[in-house]
């Protein structure tokens, strides 16, 4: 007897089964993550902006008047921005954002969100909350909740796989 197609499988016109439960969940999970992306994105590009970019300004917005480091943006990603001073750049041009020099290391560039990347963040909360409230209102707040659970536990364990641990730096005698 033959099996159902998954709703999966079925969304993608896929005639023959996942090879493994495994495969069939990170399918998934990538299906869902690009028309999650499509909606953030058509929202954001509306108002000149791209996911990245709004990253950064919601970043600089938590940290506040002083700024952080172009480094510590990059660290603390959404995701991984390979291009970090190309999108600062693209910021700066905008007049989103502002970099100077850090008094205490000139080796260093502070960020700080500019007063009209202020407003347009704030401008934009609503809409953005409007936009998840809708992307998520099909999950009941126990599911929600579940899903979160799930993805802290999948992202907890590829980052224990994939980054070294913080005890291996190496100690000089």
């Amino acid at each position: 007897m033959e099996r159902e197609a998954s709703p999966l499988q079925a969304e993608l016109k896929q005639k023959r089964p996942f090879p493994s439960p495994h495969a069939e969940a990170l399918v998934g999970l990538l299906r869902t993550t690009d028309l999650v992306r499509r909606e953030a994105t058509a929202l954001l590009e509306a108002h000149g902006l791209t996911l990245q970019q709004y990253n950064v300004l919601r970043i600089l917005r938590g940290a506040g008047p002083e700024g952080l480091p172009t480094l510590e943006i990059a660290a603390r990603m959404i995701e991984v921005a390979p291009g970090i001073t190309r999108l600062l750049d693209r910021l700066e041009g905008k007049k989103l954002v502002r970099r100077a020099r850090c008094p205490k290391d000139r080796r260093q560039v502070l960020c700080s969100i500019t007063a009209a990347g202020l407003e347009l963040v704030a401008r934009l909360d609503e809409p953005v909350a409007t936009c998840d409230a809708r992307l998520l209102g099909g999950l009941t707040p126990e599911r929600l909740a579940q899903l979160i659970a799930l993805l802290d536990d999948l992202r907890g364990h590829v980052l224990a796989r994939t980054e070294p641990p913080a005890s291996s730096a190496r100690q000089d005698p």
